[in-house]
């Protein structure tokens, strides 16, 4: 794990890296390998980690090979009772690289320990599998040169070494059989051949032949899978092929295939995107899965009959699949694990119908045969059916041309409500469920008329009057617990009409439930094209941080319109206050405001009487004379989501969520009369309709209330659009001194033809079903979710029903379980977050909450993800996902704000504020607000992202005057170093290293949410790979600001900058057009920079600086100069001068390109390589001593690119470092001695497992 070198000590603890190896265990158990460590998860009702354990040392594992400890067999059991084999425990045989050792799981204490030391065997491991009964402990392997090694894994000693006459590199092998003799090996070889043969039938002397050759693949072969019972070998290739072949009986006394040498391919599985790396057989079929990050289900047709996607970028790199096929698990090279339902459950459809590749299941025709053609669709929970009996299961409701609203529950439909002639040819229609009292409909048409009934009353409709003009949208809104509903009726000339609606139980004389109706003051939205309401919430909580200080008309609506606005309307604010137009509605002319005087002054709180309906037979209509004195918003975003219009607002946790048209999900905050967008995010590439978000982490509420998390339906409205309905209020007020975090939430909207139901975090398409596109009606709902899932940190989103309405049919898709079944694990179970698919670029430290290291990480995957470790259980929590980048992000850099929280009132003093810059390719910039602190709840950090501002130079220079007489930068320009020069009272200024040559200064104003280039210098003329700045302090009391750069030509430069602290906002700068000293330290590109003060050196006048750089040759340099204040200082003359004194290096610091290096208190380097070792070296205060080796650590980060290293706290107590590359590794750097019991407790848990064996023999293939 670490190496211990003149008294310090290198220790991980935290490691997220590539899945390499899954194996089940029955039904019940998943093993699990990620570098060296080996974990067990168990698959009860919830899945958890049972435990996890360091075992190969500096090996990654590759493979796992379990057998039950127990001595009875599966054949012992009755069916059904599989997984009873694996009650006791099990022995493990893993292997990777060429490392293997046996470990021992007992299930009932989820324990793992390790059975013996780590055996090291000069070839690579490919294979392993276990020969004989027990108690034999005799292993077959299968090594990288065609050889085969029959091993006593106890005692490590070799019993048997076999090669083949073909001595060629495998890049898979298999060995089939139980026993050595008879045993067949198959492997891969570099020439896209595979090839069987016996070790049994050779001898030390005479190698064995080859007995079958299989061709066909075109690419080498990753991997390789055999069903016995059918007789069928498989094999993945790099030409993105799976091939099945027909291989008839292996091993045994069928030996290669028991005379059936004419092997035919029986299938060749193209589904693939790029290579293939893992594949399965089972009786059920063919599972496969590579690096496009699909895991495929091959049906006995040879087509794809299910698609599992759920890793963020990078492919899946292994695979497993239970014994009984139930379950399927991925590993992706995001260092994340998901379990998913491979057979299918009772009630699942079983009729897929294809499209383009993708699976759609159970799309079905619900065979409508009302009364004209379907017109708006929606689905409802309860109801009463034909008999008036209570029903419970989700209902289809559909509304038609000729004003007639049908119910499906079951498989009839029946008439529920028939309006009259002005509700044909056009009618909008919206329905909200009330928990316990059913489902309210209504239905809004032409002439300004809105009719609301009850479903299971629809005899008692209301009709309410919304203006003298068409009603272009309805929306029901739910304010809050233990408040009513509200409709809002979007009307002519922009007037929104609304109406609280109370459904109360009937009294003890009549049956079912009544409404009531109170009509409030209408919204007046904005003067534009398309005047009419899309979205709406209400913000109760918004004013008042008092519960009892709210009334019934109290709080804020935050609206969307049909234009792309958002709007922000307040409410009265106290019961006394004159607020025209306010009505309760009692019955047919009772009112209880005061017709005879102009204020319409609200009486007292009304008794709520209910409504009669059609008791002579008309509908009694309610007038509209609240509407003379509308409210005016208070805060408009003109335009905000564009000007196809804004579909869905919600709120979770204080923060906002708005969707629109334009393909971007929009964060805000409301604070006084201002609405603020925190964030843009955007949807999947080429999902440009977003329709609403789903929040999947459900929020429980007690008390009658609206189904908020159950559906939403869009009706079909002006120009064929969608009006959203059921903008239900998603949240509540947060505690005291808690960060609101930004919700956990899937995106529903429309890519081309195809409904997509999408996860912008893992980026992920949860659901796709071609419906023709966006301009229909439809209704989706999700299903419930057991009682044992309520903690599962994601809600089966894309498992939901679907209902739409295409060319003039009602269709819908089931999910692809019934609902009784278990839908989060249909859909995928995460049992281990992923950080980045692809490498890590950078690594930046934000600050600490307790035992909580927060850290920004970017990636070639383009996104920048905020996450918390604890330093102590290695946990990993990603706090926030930001995806605005459009290449990889290259570089990172944080200032802290604390004490500044513009963003929260309730943030506490230990909460973490700072600015976080990123940049990378394509010349951008982004720069961004972060408050860190607890959620409040279960004590985990919280993250909350507000983003400042965005920068790209081609934008800058598309803005530029006379453009067309100058030079257009290069589009493939990238910034690839920043840092902070000065953090100035109006903005920051950064430098930037850029790829084109050029060094330049931008200013950061988060006042002003602007970025502005400053100054460019391409002095360089070569790519420039890192830049670093430091504050120098005058005896006089200036400050001197020093900029290094350094490029590909091994050069670094200084620069004096101090000018730049005398910039005002908005100002330009005329920077140096040279340095002020340039030194050659590497014979190629310097990919790291570090400058420091040494504290107490120098004179008066004089100081010393060390500079410490790594570069492509592999070599560590440490400079020291002297920079000199003159006494006496001309007018323009530079504030201070430098000077080279002396020059160390370190030849070969690493075996490959040193690509980053950091400094602790002066006097520690840390360096990291590519060759994954992480080196502590010494250096002196004034570089007298040179530098010393004090600790290497290998790490299982490959590519290593970024390292962040800060101090444990107090003085001498060493360091943490976090290492980005393919994956995270957190170290912690102590001197050796400074705890004494941690470094006794450590020797004693480490000292068996560095125990090592040597399994030696010649490369000839016989033993030495």
């Amino acid at each position: 794990m670490a190496t211990d070198e003149r008294g310090h000590v290198v220790v991980s603890t935290a490691l997220v890296a590539p899945i390499t190896a899954l194996e089940f265990m029955g039904e019940d158990y998943l093993l699990t390998a990620e570098g060296p460590v080996l974990s067990v998860y168990s698959l009860h009702a919830q899945p958890k980690l049972c435990g996890s354990l360091s075992v190969l040392q500096n090996y990654r594992i590759h493979g796992l090979r379990p057998r039950p400890l127990s001595d009875c067999g599966a054949e012992k059991h009755h069916d059904g009772a599989l997984s009873g084999v694996w009650d006791e425990g099990a022995e493990l045989a893993v292997f990777g690289g060429k490392g293997l050792r046996l470990a021992t799981l007992t299930v009932q204490s989820g324990a793992l320990q390790l059975s013996g030391p780590l055996m090291e065997l000069p070839d690579w491991l490919l294979d392993a599998q276990w020969l004989g009964e027990r108690p034999s402990s005799l292993l077959g392997v299968v090594l990288a040169h065609n050889t085969a090694l029959l091993l006593e894994a106890k005692s490590g000693s070799i019993v048997c070494l076999r090669s083949c006459q073909e001595v060629c590199l495998l890049y898979s092998g298999l060995l089939i059989g139980s026993l050595w003799d008879s045993a067949v090996l198959v492997g891969g070889t570099v020439f896209n051949q595979l090839v069987l043969w016996r070790p049994g039938t050779g001898t030390q002397d005479r190698p064995a032949s080859v007995e079958r050759r299989l061709l066909g693949h075109s690419g080498v072969i990753f991997s390789l899978a055999y069903q016995p019972q059918a007789g069928l070998l498989a094999s993945a290739s790099d030409d993105r092929s799976v091939r099945v072949w027909s291989v008839g009986a292996l091993g045994g006394a069928g030996g290669c295939g028991g005379g059936q040498l004419e092997t035919a391919c029986q299938r060749v599985l193209y589904g693939h995107q790029a290579r293939v790396f893992c594949v399965r057989l089972a009786q059920t079929g063919v599972f496969s899965a590579g690096e496009d990050g699909a895991c495929v289900v091959w049906g006995e047709d040879g087509r794809v009959e299910r698609r599992f996607k759920g890793h963020r970028a990078g492919g899946v790199r292994a695979l497993a699949v239970s014994e009984k096929q139930s379950w399927v698990a991925t590993g992706g090279a995001d260092g994340g694990v998901r379990v998913w339902r491979a057979s299918r459950g009772q009630g699942e459809v079983e009729s897929p119908s294809r499209e383009d590749g993708e699976v759609v299941e159970g799309v079905v025709d619900l065979e409508f045969r009302g009364e004209g053609s379907p017109k708006a669709v929606c689905l409802v929970e309860g109801g009463t059916g034909a008999g008036g009996e209570e029903v419970e299961e989700v209902g289809v409701l559909v509304c038609t041309d000729r004003g007639r609203v049908y119910l499906r529950q079951g498989q009839d439909w029946r008439c529920v409500w028939e309006g009259d002639s002005d509700f044909q040819s056009y009618c909008v229609m919206e329905a909200v469920s009330v928990r316990g009292r059913g489902c309210v409909c209504a239905v809004g048409n032409l002439s300004g008329r809105v009719c609301v009934f009850s479903l299971a009353h629809p005899e008692r409709s209301v009709v309410l009057s919304a203006g003298a003009g068409k009603v272009h949208s309805l929306q029901w809104v739910w304010p809050g617990r233990g408040q009513d509903v509200c409709l809002l009726a979007s009307g002519a000339e922009g007037r929104v009409y609304r109406w609280q609606v109370g459904v109360n139980d009937a009294d003890e004389e009549e049956v079912g439930v009544t409404l009531t109706f109170r009509q409030l003051r209408p919204f007046l939205l904005p003067p534009c094209a398309k005047r009419w309401l899309t979205a709406a919430i209400t913000l109760a909580h918004a004013n008042s941080t008092r519960e009892d200080s709210l009334s019934r008309d109290s709080g804020v609506w935050v609206c969307g319109d049909r234009r792309g606005s958002l709007l922000l309307y307040h409410e009265q604010q106290t019961s006394g206050e004159k607020r025209s137009g306010v009505r309760e509605w009692r019955g047919p002319g009772k009112q209880t405001t005061d017709d005879s005087n102009d204020s319409d002054e609200i009486t007292e709180e009304p008794e709520e009487i209910k409504i009669p309906g059609k008791e002579t037979g008309d509908a009694g209509e309610r007038g509209h004379d609240a509407g003379k004195d509308p409210l005016e918003p208070a805060c408009v975003l003109f335009g905000l989501h564009g000007k196809q219009g804004v579909t869905s607002v919600y709120e979770r946790d204080g923060v906002c969520y708005s969707t629109g048209r334009d393909g971007y999900v929009r964060l805000l905050l409301v604070r006084g009369d201002a609405l603020t967008v925190q964030r843009a995010q955007r949807a999947a590439k080429g999902m440009e309709w977003l329709e609403r978000v789903f929040f999947l982490q459900e929020r429980v509420e007690g008390g009658d209330s609206i189904e908020e998390t159950g559906s939403v339906e869009d009706g079909e409205g002006e120009e064929g659009g969608m009006e959203g309905v059921n903008r239900g209020r998603e949240g509540g007020r947060h505690a005291e001194g808690r960060v609101p975090a930004e919700a956990r939430f899937a995106l529903v909207g429309f890519r081309a033809s195809s409904f997509v139901v999408w996860d912008p975090l893992r980026q992920e398409t949860l659901l796709s079903v071609p419906c023709g596109g966006g301009h229909r009606s439809w209704g989706y709902r999700l299903p419930p979710r057991p009682l044992s899932e309520r903690d599962a940190h994601t809600h089966c989103a894309g498992g939901g029903l679907l209902v739409f309405i295409k060319q003039g049919a009602v269709l819908a898709r089931y999910p692809p379980t019934s609902y009784a079944g278990s839908v989060a694990m249909a859909a995928g179970q995460t049992l281990r977050e992923g950080l980045h698919g692809r490498g890590v670029g950078c690594v930046c430290r934000l600050g600490a909450l307790g035992r909580w290291q927060v850290l920004a990480t970017g990636g070639e995957d383009t996104c920048v993800s905020v996450l918390a470790v604890h330093s102590q259980t290695g946990a990993l929590r990603v706090l926030s996902v930001i995806t605005d980048h459009i290449s990889s992000v290259r570089a990172l850099t944080a200032l802290r704000r604390d004490g500044v929280h513009s963003s929260s009132s309730s943030s506490s003093p230990s909460d973490i504020s700072c600015l976080l810059f990123s940049a990378g390719g394509r010349a951008q910039l982004q720069c961004y607000r972060l408050l860190i602190g607890w959620d409040g709840e279960g004590g985990q950090p919280t993250c909350q992202v507000s983003q400042i501002a965005s920068h790209r130079l081609d934008e800058q220079w598309e803005r530029k005057k006379n453009r067309h007489k100058t030079v257009k930068m290069d589009p493939e320009t990238r910034y690839m170093s920043v840092c902070v020069v000065h953090d100035g009272p109006n903005r920051v200024l950064l430098a930037l290293a850029c790829s084109d040559g050029a060094v330049r200064l931008v200013g950061v104003s988060e006042q002003a949410a602007k970025v502005e280039l400053l100054w460019e210098c391409h002095y360089h003329q070569r790519c420039v790979l890192s830049v670093a700045a430091h504050r120098l302090q005058s005896p006089s009391a200036q400050w001197c600001v020093l900029v290094l750069s350094a490029a590909t030509d091994g050069r670094v430069c200084v620069w004096d900058w101090t000018s730049v602290l005398a910039l005002d906002g908005g100002q330009s700068w005329e920077g140096p057009t040279a340095p002020c000293l340039t030194v050659s330290v590497h014979q190629s590109g310097v990919n790291s920079l570090s400058v420091w003060e040494e504290p107490g050196a120098g004179s008066e006048r004089e100081c010393l600086l060390s500079l410490a750089t790594g570069g492509d040759d592999g070599q560590l340099s440490v400079l020291l100069l002297k920079a000199t204040f003159p006494q006496c200082q001309p007018e323009g003359a530079p504030l201070v001068s430098l000077l080279l004194l002396s020059h160390w290096s370190e030849p070969l610091a690493h075996a490959a390109p040193l690509t980053a290096l950091q400094v602790i208190d002066g006097s520690l380097i840390v360096s990291a390589s590519p060759d994954q070792r992480v080196c502590v070296w010494s250096v002196g205060r004034d570089g007298s001593a040179g530098l010393r080796r004090l600790a290497t650590a290998f790490t299982h980060t490959a590519d290593g690119a970024g390292l962040q290293v800060w101090p444990r706290g107090r003085e001498g107590a060493g360091a943490w470092a976090a290492l980005g590359g393919q994956g995270l590794q957190l170290f912690r750097i102590t001197p050796r001695g400074h705890d004494e019991e941690i470094d006794g407790q450590r020797d004693a848990d480490s000292k068996k497992l560095q125990e090592r064996l040597k399994v030696a023999f010649t490369t000839n293939g016989t033993l030495e």
